[in-house]
């Protein structure tokens, strides 16, 4: 019945879509003689419409390459003031622009080298290795769940290395103990951006010290005093430890969990990434494993610093604010790649010939998730670039800035809803840190509580989108269907999401980090127990009508 919603859904999008075009294309008057050098809808709330369409059209058809695809050409149509050829030149550009960015193409390069070790590491036994191992030690549900997010905690450096690693090297565990793609999903994205947006040493500590520092402002020192009141990324790792000691799940959650545990690791949900199918040699070992993956850590690190200038004598805080991460990584990658192939190919656990299958195998496992980056890139460049929403939502801030005390709060909604909109934690960091700089110019105690509550709302916003490019990392590191996990989490991400905002007004008023931190803890305690007892009441209703039936 859902497949049968979903084709229909999906046949009156494309009916709308091909009429709209069509009406274009009959009515060029209308649109415009030409697209012109800014858009009539720059910095308006239209311009927030795009990534509008593109999460709503998800949520309903459940299929993500259209939805974005209907958003990307929404947003070429406003900058293009409805001229439907200058709305298409515009698309390609736009493109091309995402996909030749040096950002974005370190982080394609990233994608591929990765995928390619997955496969490397899976045709060389290593991973089913691995999964007989841990098989021996992690003996229950819960403990996979924790090992899965002490994991993520341990890979701090950066969020996309964080999703992609995780998952592969604990799918085998969790598949055991019948954990959902989706739970796995949750996991993985819940220890990537939280984890990092609170380490010092991140690509994400950097961005921030970058946003952060002014004239008389110590970036890094802004970023260090931030941490104890980045309330959803410390309130999200407790949620996580929580709710997998007690076993709650809770909204379509519970509905994939209840699934995987009858042998549906999906959920009903289509798979993505479908498994190679491929040989595994028996030649491997736990240490055909863990070798690539403990290069691929040390080089990505190394291959940061190395982009900051640690080399030419930077000192090492530093280099990591300064590295660029993109590189980095793919540098890193790169070196994890030739590592592995002096792993296998002398000691026969490969032949030179299985090493080259594996290239174009490894890209091909990674092409749904190069697809949604490059339509989110694309759909993020429209609405921050071509549209002003920053610029928008900027004026929104700046508008209210009288009221010193509901600050925080208020920043912690907007940037959770701008992170939402255009799917980039970074991007709205980056635009509203300042602002909150240009209102609060000298060190203070309220200045520290507005950026934290701007992180916080930023990886908020960023973990319930769907164009989010950590989020679509994250389905990719589970092999998880990307609109069910986004479904999944974000009751999750509302839970913790409602209780810092409870915070960030106390904070305001109190500005005391650990005396809110504590008050948070115990409300979001208080909160997953009424949950657990709802649910628990729920289920015994449930089994109640049936014996009666």
């Amino acid at each position: 019945m859902s497949r049968m919603r979903s084709g229909k859904w999906k046949g009156i999008v494309c009916l709308l879509l091909l009429a709209g075009f069509v009406m274009l294309l009959a009515f060029p008057a209308a649109a415009g003689e030409d697209g012109g050098a800014v858009s009539n809808f720059y910095a308006t709330p239209l311009s927030l419409l795009p990534p509008v369409i593109a999460i709503v059209l998800a949520l309903i058809t459940k299929e993500v390459y259209s939805s974005l695809f209907l958003g990307i050409l929404t947003g070429a149509l406003l900058h293009a003031n409805f001229n439907p050829v200058n709305a298409i030149i515009g698309i390609t550009d736009m493109m091309t622009s995402r996909i030749a960015d040096f950002w974005n193409a370190g982080i394609l390069i990233f994608l591929v080298i990765l995928g390619i070790l997955v496969v490397l590491m899976n045709k060389a036994g290593g991973s089913a290795a691995y999964g007989k191992w841990a098989s021996g030690h992690i003996k229950t549900k819960r403990g996979a769940l924790l090992s899965t997010f002490g994991l993520g905690a341990l890979i701090f450096v950066d969020d996309y290395f964080n999703c992609l690693t995780v998952g592969n090297v604990m799918m085998p565990v969790t598949d055991k103990h019948k954990v959902s793609r989706a739970k796995l999903a949750y996991l993985i994205d819940a220890t990537a951006a939280p984890i990092c947006i609170i380490a010092p040493i991140s690509s994400w500590a950097a961005a921030v010290t970058s946003s952060a520092s002014g004239s008389d402002i110590d970036g890094f020192g802004v970023f260090l005093r931030s941490i104890p009141y980045n309330l959803y990324a410390l309130l999200t790792i407790l949620m996580v430890v929580v709710t997998s000691i007690i076993g709650l799940d809770f909204g379509p959650m519970k509905q994939h969990e209840t699934l995987a545990a009858k042998g549906d690791l999906y959920g009903g949900a289509s798979n993505d990434y479908p498994d190679s199918g491929t040989e595994t040699s028996q030649k491997g070992t736990v240490i055909d494993l863990i070798l690539p993956v403990a290069v691929l850590i040390i080089a990505c690190i190394t291959g940061m610093i190395y982009t900051g200038g640690y080399f030419d004598g930077v000192p090492f805080v530093e280099a990591f604010a300064n590295c660029d991460a993109s590189v980095g990584l793919a540098i890193g990658s790169l070196f994890a790649l030739l590592f592995t192939f002096l792993l296998y190919i002398p000691r026969k656990i490969l032949t030179f010939g299985q090493f080259a299958e594996s290239l174009p195998e490894g890209f091909r496992q990674m092409v749904p998730a190069l697809l949604i980056l490059t339509f989110a890139w694309t759909l993020s460049g429209f609405c921050k670039e071509a549209l002003g929403a920053g610029d928008f939502v900027g004026g929104i801030v700046e508008g209210n800035a009288a009221a010193s005390v509901m600050l925080p709060a208020l920043l912690f909604l907007i940037a959770l809803g701008l992170a939402f909109a255009t799917g980039t934690s970074w991007g709205t960091f980056g635009i509203l840190i300042p602002i909150a700089l240009s209102i609060f110019p000298e060190m203070n105690e309220i200045l520290v509580i507005c950026i934290s509550a701007v992180l916080a709302g930023a990886v908020c916003g960023d973990h319930i989108s769907p164009i989010s490019d950590t989020t679509i990392m994250a389905s990719t590191g589970a092999r998880c269907n990307h609109i069910a996990h986004v479904s999944t989490q974000i009751p999750y991400a509302l839970v913790v999401a409602a209780v810092s905002f409870v915070g960030y007004l106390l904070a305001g008023l109190i500005q005391n980090a650990w005396i809110v931190l504590a008050i948070c803890v115990v409300l979001l305690l208080g909160v997953l127990f009424v949950i657990k007892m709802l649910t628990g009441n729920a289920a015994a209703a449930a089994k109640a009508g049936q014996k009666n039936a």
